[in-house]
C-alpha cells in the first residue's frame, strides 16, 4: 500500500520544483566521493549522519515560524523548542556514537566518547565539507521555497513538528545501515555504495513529496513524511 503511495506521488510530482531539484543533486554529490575519492562505508554513513544535523536545525527554524498568529503556539515554543534540540540531540549523538564504533573503527587513542571537535575531524578527514553544504542548499531551498513562500509554516503545528524528523531519520537510517551492513562484509564495492546512494534518494523523495501533500492538507495530519 505504501508502495503505491509513494508511486502515486512521484506520478503527480512536480519535477521542476526547485526543492526537488536540489535534493536530488545534493543527494548525488557522494557519487564523487565514492568514484573519485574511494569512500567506503563509513564516509557515505557518516555524512548521512551529518545531515540530521541540518534536518534538525531546519525543524527548529520551522518550529520556531509555526502559527505565527497563535499565542499559544508562541507560548508552546518556549517549551518544546529547548526540549527537542536536547533530546534530539541527545538521539543523534548517541546514532553517531555507534556508528563510529560500528563501521569507523572507534576512537583513537584512549578517548571513548567522542565530543564536536572528533565530529569535524571525521568530516575533515573524509572530505564531507562540500557534500554536507550541498545538502544544507537542498534543505535551505525546501524551506524557503516551500515551508515560508508556500505559507507552509502557517498550517504547521509546533508539536507535530517536534517529532517530525524522527520517523525520516529512524526509517531512514535503519534501511541504510542494515545495507551498509551487508555491504561491508563485501569490502564496500563502490557498485553497491552507489545502490546505497540510489535507495537514500529515493527514500529522501518519498518524505520530501509526502510532507507536501501533508502541509497542502491531503494527509492526515498524524501521517509522517514516511508513514
Amino acid at each position: 500500500m505504501k508502495t503505491f503511495r509513494f508511486l502515486e506521488d512521484l506520478v503527480r510530482a512536480d519535477w521542476s520544483r526547485p526543492s526537488v531539484v536540489t535534493l536530488v543533486l545534493a543527494n548525488l554529490v557522494p557519487v564523487f566521493g565514492v568514484l573519485v575519492l574511494g569512500w567506503e562505508t563509513f564516509p557515505l554513513l557518516f555524512l548521512f549522519w551529518a545531515e540530521n544535523l541540518i534536518i534538525g536545525a531546519f525543524n527548529v527554524l520551522k518550529m520556531f515560524l509555526a502559527s505565527p498568529g497563535s499565542v499559544w503556539s508562541w507560548a508552546g515554543k518556549l517549551l518544546y523548542i529547548p526540549f527537542f534540540c536536547c533530546h534530539y540531540g541527545i538521539f543523534t549523538y548517541g546514532h553517531g556514537f555507534f556508528l563510529i564504533w560500528a563501521f569507523g573503527g572507534g576512537m583513537k587513542g584512549d578517548a571513548v566518547w567522542p565530543g564536536p571537535a572528533d565530529f569535524w575531524q571525521f568530516a575533515q578527514d573524509y572530505h564531507c565539507g562540500w557534500a554536507l553544504l550541498a545538502l544544507a542548499v537542498s534543505h535551505a531551498v525546501s524551506f524557503a521555497t516551500n515551508y515560508v513562500s508556500s505559507g507552509e509554516y502557517k498550517r504547521a503545528e509546533v508539536t507535530q513538528l517536534m517529532g517530525q524528523p524522527y520517523s525520516r531519520v529512524i526509517v531512514m537510517q535503519i534501511t541504510i545501515v542494515a545495507g551498509a551492513m551487508a555491504m561491508d562484509k563485501f569490502h564496500s564495492p563502490p557498485v553497491a555504495l552507489l545502490v546505497l546512494v540510489a535507495l537514500k534518494i529515493v527514500m529522501d523523495l518519498a518524505g520530501h513529496l509526502r510532507e507536501r501533500r501533508k502541509f497542502a492538507g491531503e494527509l492526515p495530519p498524524s501521517e509522517g513524511p514516511l508513514d
